[in-house]
């Protein structure tokens, strides 16, 4: 499994792109900035979220709020066209792999792709450390 990380040079990036590392993940990034994405990846992204777009514009940043955008009232394609051509629509990172999809840097929520065993190995040594703690 390798994670892909789409994002843009910010601290958000830099924090997931440390987590991969220290977490011994391959992951391969992209600078959507320089390396913009295409309409047909922003798509296949687009299939993974819950939210759909809500989940990955930024609505925050300068360049939405200088274009004025009626996100609701643009047609898809157009939508997908505009993000292109302008990349800090997009949250960043947006973080993928086979099957899971995250957007933004969250700690807790980004263990997701962490492996199952992993997982529940740090969940018994969580366990262990507090069952100890409950009877010292």
């Amino acid at each position: 499994m390798t994670v892909t990380i789409y994002g843009a040079a910010c601290s958000s990036t830099r924090k997931a792109k440390q987590w991969f590392s220290r977490q011994g993940i391959h992951y391969k990034e992209r600078n959507v900035i320089k390396d913009p994405l295409t309409v047909n990846e922003l798509q296949s992204i687009l299939r993974m979220t819950v939210e759909g777009t809500d989940e990955i514009i930024s609505t925050r940043s300068k360049v939405y709020k200088d274009l004025n955008l009626d996100i609701e009232s643009l047609p898809l394609q157009e939508l997908l066209e505009l993000i292109q051509k302008h990349p800090r629509l997009l949250r960043s990172p947006i973080m993928v792999d086979d099957k899971r999809l995250q957007v933004g840097y969250h700690e807790d929520d980004i263990r997701q792709f962490l492996p199952r065993k992993t997982r529940e190995y740090q969940w018994l040594q969580w366990r262990m450390d507090h069952l100890s703690l409950a009877k010292g």
